[in-house]
């Protein structure tokens, strides 16, 4: 399996509901993601009909302040194509903000989750 590419994200919920870092983080694989083409995979890797993108395998590690309170399925969900694994590990911040009881705001948390989505792919002779 070879490195593709590593991208790099961050993520904010300004609303820090009961310490939930989910939005944060499903931001910060959006963040990562969304500012790249990944041309090299269908003009040097062979990656040519859409049904061949699901030979990507995509890891996504997540730095969060309160990593029990990440919804692993729901931050896979932002990553369209590929082979999926994630690993959450402590990080990212907390920053004290303001609470807006109107909102649905619990607390006057800031979350801030990062992000680090890694697209590998396997050699020829290589199988899944």
């Amino acid at each position: 399996m070879k490195r593709f590419i590593v991208q790099i994200g961050s993520g904010v919920d300004q609303h820090g509901h009961n310490d939930d870092c989910t939005n944060a983080a499903i931001k910060a694989v959006k963040n990562a993601i969304s500012n790249n083409c990944l041309t090299g995979l269908l003009e040097i890797c062979g990656l040519k009909e859409p049904k061949d993108l699901q030979k990507m395998i995509v890891h996504v590690k997540i730095g969060a302040p309160y990593p029990e309170n990440v919804k692993r399925e729901k931050i896979l969900q932002a990553i369209p194509f590929g082979s999926k694994s994630i690993e959450i590990e402590k990080g990212g911040l907390v920053a004290a903000g303001i609470m807006i009881k109107e909102l649905g705001d619990s607390t006057d948390k800031i979350i801030v989750c990062n992000a680090a989505v890694t697209v590998s792919i396997l050699h020829k002779e290589e199988k899944v």
